[in-house]
């Protein structure tokens, strides 16, 4: 597997394949499905267990004959520590990575522009739903692999995570590399203010709590409450743009505790305290996808990206203001929805749901 990743970060696609095919003597199709459920496994894994992985290998090596790389390392964490606060340390060269078309194609992934974006203007995306791990927010906007470079020339997306996951060493940087910047004032307000324009930073407004109801077959947002994305915007006079991705809630099938019951209580007390919610998931197994296992289903994820919403630069927004343009926001995006829907796979009667 290692050797297949460093493949993929040196080779193209079609490279990649000429070379397997002529090591294995296998079929194109199955070549390109395997490079793609790697690909896939890969970020699975990165997600559930690198940052915790990279700090106990980083901890092992301190005790070792080798404890001066760590240490190094460890003195360079302390000198770029707010990095990730002030736009971070994006490559260009990590989000063209082949391997990122393979996670792309695994899906598939596809990216959908309604409306150009001005390069003078300053965007937040609200990114809905969450999803499990929102795959669709992470192969659109942080890598090149459905052209959102092409589609929205100089505009530079940054995708806002858990500001916990730039604590992890190794981690971190990894992160930033695709453009994913923390989730908190800090770091968005750096962004909008000093970063020049162009930027827009992707919100995945829903988040934990989101996460706990998303199921396949159903259409949910977490909404009602969330208005702090809209004091931001006001406050910088950043365009607003609704972010539908449909399908985002078909690739894993996860176990919904109900209200009240104790699986809920001990979501809702981690979501508090640590800042996700741990849900009991399952894909895919990895040699079948009739079994059960960490890969996410091959279902379609279309993320639609829809119409700016012009916001006025108010330093001190009131309530009444946040409350006004939450309206708009949440109209629009229910219009997004309605639109496109049907052309995604869903009936006319569907309707989204937004709590």
């Amino acid at each position: 597997t290692s050797c297949l990743l460093f493949l993929f970060s040196l080779g193209t696609g079609s490279n990649i394949l000429s070379a397997l095919q002529d090591l294995f003597w296998l079929s194109k199709s199955k070549v390109e499905k395997q490079l793609q459920i790697i690909s896939v496994l890969q970020w699975v894994l990165t997600f559930l267990i690198m940052g915790i992985a990279c700090t106990l290998i980083l901890m092992y090596i301190l005790c070792t004959d080798c404890w001066a790389i760590a240490a190094l390392y460890l003195a360079w964490l302390v000198f770029d520590w707010n990095t990730p606060k002030k736009g971070g340390r994006r490559s260009q060269w990590v989000r063209n990575w082949a391997i990122w078309r393979y996670f792309r194609d695994y899906f598939p992934i596809r990216l959908v522009k309604t409306h150009n974006l001005l390069t003078t203007r300053n965007y937040i995306f609200g990114y809905h739903p969450h999803g499990i791990m929102g795959l669709g927010a992470f192969c659109n906007f942080s890598t090149e692999a459905t052209g959102v470079g092409q589609k929205f020339p100089g505009i530079r997306p940054y995708l806002a995570t858990l500001a916990g996951n730039f604590r992890m060493p190794i981690l971190r940087d990894y992160l930033m590399s695709g453009g994913i910047c923390p989730v908190n004032r800090d770091s968005i307000d750096y962004i909008l203010s000093k970063n020049g324009s162009g930027n827009a930073i992707v919100i995945v407004v829903g988040g934990a709590a989101e996460s706990l109801n998303c199921t396949p077959g159903k259409n949910s947002v977490t909404l009602k409450n969330r208005k702090g994305f809209v004091k931001l915007a006001l406050r910088h006079g950043a365009d607003l743009v609704p972010v539908y991705s449909f399908g985002e809630n078909e690739v894993y099938k996860q176990v919904i505790f109900e209200e009240g019951s104790w699986g809920r209580w001990v979501q809702k007390k981690f979501q508090k305290h640590i800042g996700f919610a741990p849900c009991i998931f399952h894909g895919r197994g990895l040699f079948s996808s009739n079994s059960w296992g960490l890969l996410p289903y091959s279902k379609p994820i279309t993320t639609v990206v829809g119409e700016p919403i012009t916001i006025p630069k108010i330093d001190n927004p009131s309530q009444k203001e946040v409350d006004l343009y939450h309206s708009i926001y949440v109209e629009s995006l229910i219009k997004l929805f309605d639109k496109y829907k049907s052309k995604f796979g869903l009936p006319e009667s569907e309707v989204l749901e937004v709590n």
